[in-house]
């Protein structure tokens, strides 16, 4: 029986829920704010792991109220969009970048559009974002990237970091350790998370509040070069012990039942949305996208792109005390001097970690506004 839309009882003020049909082979649920109409310019919203369209409940409305058409899509793997297959092995290339890509264009064709005035990404959806407006400038017409700094196309000659040796000389430390997108891409970690001991809604709280503000570790500083040493200076949410998943990692930084009461940001029942849908889902379609990711799936097609800019305006947003800026060494400098040709700006908004946009929302939306204020009609 196919899963309805997300409940009215559910939503905040302003938003809705429906579905759209034959967006490249998937039906996708998406949450909207405003009203559609040619007089009403398009935002297009992509979330990153693990979130669903539920991550921009905060920010929807008062992007709405200021007069756009604001459009957040359960993303191919996610919530309650379906047509992707579940499978570890089902079909793993239907998660490579240019057909994430594709899902995008295609929600903006399935609205009606021709173009959106701006693709806002936060976490994995800010590579989907920057390749959007890469590829296409006259559809997404302007990029919000969040929490992630996008790189661009491979470069010239074709070398990319080999997650293969990054595993070996990680494994040759003491303790051993083991990067997490190297862990998210293997059989076992859907699994250990979505049968993991302490149930699927404890997991996401830890694993919310250990990449979040709250976490007092979470101090981020700049690494000298991508190398194993530097590398396990990074919390174990992103450079784990070898011996441990992702639940067991996160389980030992629980919030004790005071803090998680007093957690203004993410009430337990906001946090129900999202581990009520991934109970039923499992993790693996969030998982397929850093697997293609690790293993290179998809990869020789971008290299058509290596040369290529985002010449669209674009602002980068982060927390400051998010790790997710600093985890690769010199991506966020490399994104504003050689990738984004109309850079308007970098925001590290303080008290903010990983999640941003949930953490910080007010701070967040003025800084949108003020970019969306900034752009040609």
């Amino acid at each position: 029986m196919a899963v309805p839309a997300l409940s009215e009882t559910v939503l905040p003020r302003g938003l809705r829920a429906r579905f759209l049909e034959g967006v490249n082979g998937l039906r996708v649920h998406v949450l909207e704010a405003g009203y559609d109409g040619e007089d009403r310019p398009c935002l297009l919203l992509l979330h990153g792991f693990p979130e669903l369209a539920w991550s921009w409940r905060h920010v929807m409305p008062a992007l709405a109220d200021r007069g756009f058409h604001v459009v957040a899509p359960d993303q191919r793997g996610y919530g309650r969009t379906t047509g992707w297959d579940p499978r570890y092995d089902g079909a793993p290339a239907s998660f490579r970048m240019l057909n994430l890509v594709r899902d995008a264009l295609g929600v903006v064709w399935a609205l009606g559009r021709e173009r959106v005035a701006a693709v806002i990404g936060h976490d994995f959806g800010a590579p989907v974002a920057g390749w959007c407006a890469l590829i296409r400038p006259d559809v997404f017409r302007a990029a919000v990237l969040m929490s992630a700094p996008f790189e661009g196309p491979p470069a010239r000659p074709f070398r990319p970091r080999d997650p293969a040796d990054m595993d070996v000389a990680l494994a040759r430390l003491d303790p051993p350790r083991k990067h997490y997108q190297h862990y998210y891409a293997t059989a076992a970690a859907n699994p250990e998370m979505w049968r993991c001991q302490q149930g699927v809604h404890d997991f996401l709280r830890a694993y919310y509040h250990h990449k979040s503000a709250d976490w007092p570790g979470n101090r981020p500083f700049e690494l000298a070069a991508w190398q194993a040493g530097e590398l396990a200076q990074l919390p174990r949410y992103y450079v784990m012990r070898r011996d441990q998943g992702m639940a067991a990692t996160v389980a030992e930084e629980m919030p004790a039942a005071a803090a998680v009461a007093a957690c203004a940001w993410l009430p337990d029942a906001e946090l129900g949305v999202y581990s009520a849908e991934f109970a039923r889902t499992g993790f693996q379609g969030g998982l397929q996208w850093y697997r293609c990711g690790v293993e290179g799936i998809g990869r020789a097609e971008l290299e058509v792109f290596s040369g290529r800019t985002i010449d669209v305006p674009a602002l980068f947003v982060a927390g400051a005390q998010d790790w997710g800026v600093q985890q690769v060494p010199g991506a966020l400098d490399r994104m504003r001097q050689a990738v984004c040709r109309d850079w308007r700006g970098c925001h590290l908004i303080e008290g903010a970690g990983h999640w941003v946009q949930q953490e910080q929302p007010a701070r967040v939306n003025a800084v949108l506004l003020d970019f969306l204020r900034g752009l040609a009609p």
